[in-house]
């Protein structure tokens, strides 16, 4: 009996020592705790105390890490591989470590930083489609599993220093309140600091900011960007980083707003560019891809494709609207060398600090290629998104009311270059952002610098990689392995491959076999060199595109490219080899089934049904002045539905301010007191503002004043009727020609009592933040 009993004893431990020895290999995480080394007996004369120590799960010298990920920038633009942005920081990273010109990104923001951060396809981890545009199919839900833990997660647990900033744009935009819930926050995923804002977008002047999970407020100063101030906390970060733990490495992920619509800039940076675009972009095509091909960055047997038969020609713009255009792409090439300026302040405190040596650094030029959503150039980007009818001389009209094209870039307007401009941004390809069919899409160059195991080679590696690249490249140099489960979830397959053997090898073999893309129905499969694809339902530079609710995913046409002789996907040969556009056509659908793709075109759904977009469940709240900052995407629809708003307020003589305000400069709506005047705008996204002006002044005391919106029809876009009565009569009525179809803003927000961010109208701009000199009881709204 003693000996089964010792027998049994043995195999406990055994079988004890064989799961602790199972999740210290980093299989599962977080670690187990060190035991204690302390000796705890029934007195202190019987114990020892002796200080447990945590083991270093890392291997000696491990390197710190710095992503860096440009916004909506293509192939062709920066200088240092033969564009037209001047990026001295790019070219500096190029020059002392290696560059790849067949990297690959997923053709649209949230997507590809989701595939980044977690080394796994954008449909396996819910984020087919940008968080706003979410649909409920498991590929488009917007949220990020934790079966999928993110490179923060997995670097933290083995003692890593994590932070992100500028934007994230993997939140489900209903989930981005005060209230969080913060589960899916960047603190939620690994970072142990965030510093920028949730949405897709916001104001380079007034940006929507976040510090972890706090909301706060930038600094009404003319000086201040927003990638400055990016530079600056990530930064200051680094230095508290050195000061408190400076034997840990750290991961820093810094994903400015820039180069991404609006372009903000101030006109010191743009007119670098003066004169510069003045032959178009026809011609500035050309000039790129030249350069491209004497710079060796693509082969040469590369071809430029053509411009897109729906495209116009620069010599189709009239010479009334050239000076619009040319500025249009003055300011955004300078903000593109403002941000990779930017991105030099923290390369120069990792030389001056003494840890550049040891920090990979990956800087990706562009979560997809640059974005033809300007369409035909605009003062308001978001005209486009919401598929607004206008023309250039109905914009040119509204700038001039605001000062002429020196308004372009600053607070009052929200421009965005034309597409055309991107199409030469994406030189020598022929789409642009938003197509995954093509590589002007998705082909984004990547640097990459780590003077103590990269020697500095101007080869470009052409193997053929993509963004979930990354993770399993980074666990394979810091010589970690993937975890099969973080905080209890079990882990989803990594789809990623490593990319190390090519830091040293620019002919090392290829190792991605097959990757699939796909956005909105744009869709693309790659196996061995070859590559097939289908352009989709969606052409990304033109406004309204009726029929989408016809498409037929399985009626698509698909083109095929032999890419070790086709660089630039200029001969399509389907038709040549009908065989093997069959086999990588069933190869898509195989992929597609695996990573939560179907259905096809799930993107394009709420262009279909807008009805279904993500919106507040409520039909009913209660507000007061401490209600701010609440995103339009979870706010009341006061601009697109029939509603009624109801102010219980205390004022004084010529009472001033906000009473509510929806969005931004670019498009929203507000109602506000000036010198005792009851006002209320509705400013269709620059282009068109509706203003009500009580002609008597509100007298000073307890007033009950109620604004009623009603649509003129059931329909997107219809005209509405909005007319303001206080105390029970009416005092001022206007009419809203058009109603915003879908939303305001992308990262704006629903206030009381105040106006923060950019002002939606400019009429108290130099007043700003205009918050209300009385007093609001109570703010009750419904949806009729």
């Amino acid at each position: 009996m003693k000996t089964i009993l010792t027998l049994l004893v043995a195999l406990c431990c055994f079988a004890t020592a064989t799961i602790a020895s199972a999740q210290d290999d980093g299989s599962v995480l977080p670690f187990p705790a060190a035991p204690s080394a302390s000796i705890a007996g029934p007195t202190l004369q019987e114990s020892v105390h002796k200080r447990r120590v945590e083991p270093d799960r890392l291997p000696k010298g491990a390197p710190n890490v710095l992503i860096v990920l440009i916004d909506d920038a293509g192939f062709g633009v920066p200088d240092t591989f033969g564009g037209f942005a001047h990026t001295p920081t790019l070219s500096r990273l190029a020059n002392e470590g290696i560059s790849y010109n067949r990297f690959h990104t997923t053709s649209i923001c949230s997507p590809t930083r989701a595939a980044l951060l977690t080394g796994r396809n954008h449909q396996r981890v819910g984020s087919g489609a940008i968080a706003e545009r979410a649909v409920d199919w498991d590929g488009y839900t917007g949220t990020m599993p934790k079966t999928a833990a993110t490179v923060a997660e997995v670097l933290k647990n083995y003692g890593y220093k994590t932070s992100a900033f500028g934007k994230w744009h993997n939140t489900p935009a209903d989930q981005t309140t005060a209230m969080g819930p913060f589960t899916y926050w960047p603190t939620g995923y690994g970072f142990e600091y965030f510093y920028g804002f949730l949405a897709g977008e916001t104001s380079q002047w007034e940006p929507r900011l976040i510090e972890n999970t706090t909301a706060i407020e930038p600094p009404h100063d003319e000086n201040y960007h927003l990638t400055e101030d990016m530079a600056d906390q990530g930064s200051t970060w680094l230095k508290k980083h050195r000061a408190f733990s400076p034997d840990k490495p750290f991961l820093m992920y810094w994903a400015p707003g820039g180069v991404h619509g609006p372009h903000h800039i101030t006109a010191s940076w743009a007119d670098k560019y003066k004169g510069k675009f003045n032959q178009g972009w026809d011609k500035l095509r050309e000039e790129v891809f030249a350069r491209q091909k004497t710079l060796g960055w693509i082969p040469a047997n590369t071809e430029l494709t053509p411009r897109d038969a729906t495209m116009p020609a620069w010599s189709d713009i009239p010479e009334s609207e050239r000076d619009f255009q040319i500025r249009l792409m003055e300011l955004y090439a300078g903000f593109c060398e403002h941000t990779d300026a930017q991105v030099g302040k923290l390369v120069d405190f990792l030389d001056s600090s003494g840890q550049r040596d040891n920090t990979i650094i990956l800087y990706l030029w562009g979560d997809n290629g640059s974005s033809a959503e300007g369409q035909n150039g605009s003062i308001s980007e978001l005209l486009a998104q919401n598929q607004i009818p206008n023309t250039i001389a109905q914009q040119i009209k509204s700038l001039d009311e605001l000062g002429g094209l020196k308004a372009l870039g600053g607070p009052l307007t929200d421009n965005i270059y034309h597409a055309s401009w991107a199409w030469a941004g994406s030189t020598p390809f022929r789409s642009t952002k938003l197509v995954a069919a093509h590589f002007g899409g998705t082909r984004n160059p990547l640097v990459v610098s780590w003077p103590k195991q990269i020697k500095a080679d101007k080869t470009p590696r052409s193997q053929f990689y993509h963004v979930n690249d990354i993770v399993p490249t980074l666990y394979d140099v810091i010589g970690i392995k993937a975890p099969q489960e973080v905080n209890g979830f079990p882990q989803d397959p990594i789809d990623g491959v490593s990319m190390a053997a090519s830091f040293s090898d620019p002919k090392a073999p290829e190792n991605k076999q097959v990757q699939y893309f796909d956005n909105n129905g744009s869709d693309g499969i790659y196996k061995d060199g070859w590559y097939a694809c289908t352009f989709g339902p969606l052409s990304p530079w033109l406004n309204a595109q009726p029929g989408l609710d016809k498409w037929d995913s399985s009626k698509a046409v698909w083109e095929l490219y032999d890419l070790t002789k086709d660089f630039s996907q200029m001969h399509d040969l389907a038709k040549e080899y009908p065989e093997k556009v069959e086999e990588m056509k069933k190869l898509f659908l195989v992929q597609a089934k695996e990573n939560n793709v179907f259905p096809i075109g799930a993107g394009i759904w709420l262009r279909i049904h807008p009805e279904d977009r993500i919106k507040s469940p409520y039909t009913s709240w209660i507000f007061d002045d401490t209600t701010t900052r609440m995103p339009e995407f979870t706010a009341p629809a006061l601009g697109n539905h029939n509603n009624t708003v109801t102010i219980n307020l205390e004022c004084g003589t010529e009472a001033s301010g906000v009473l509510y305000a929806m969005g931004g400069s670019g498009g929203g709506l507000t109602c506000y007191l000036d010198k005792g005047h009851l006002m209320f705008e509705y400013n269709l996204m620059i282009i068109d503002r509706s203003i009500a002006k009580s002609v008597e002044m509100i007298a000073p005391g307890t007033h009950t004043i109620v604004v009623e919106t009603v649509l003129k029809a059931p329909k997107p876009g219809a005209p509405a009727e909005i007319v303001l009565s206080v105390d029970g009569k009416e005092v001022a009525r206007t009419t809203a020609k058009m109603t915003v179809p879908a939303a305001f803003t992308a990262s704006e927000s629903f206030d009381v009592g105040i106006d923060l961010g950019s002002t939606v109208s400019r009429d108290y701009f130099e007043r700003r933040p205009f918050k209300f000199d009385g007093k609001i009881g109570r703010v009750e709204v419904s949806l009729k």
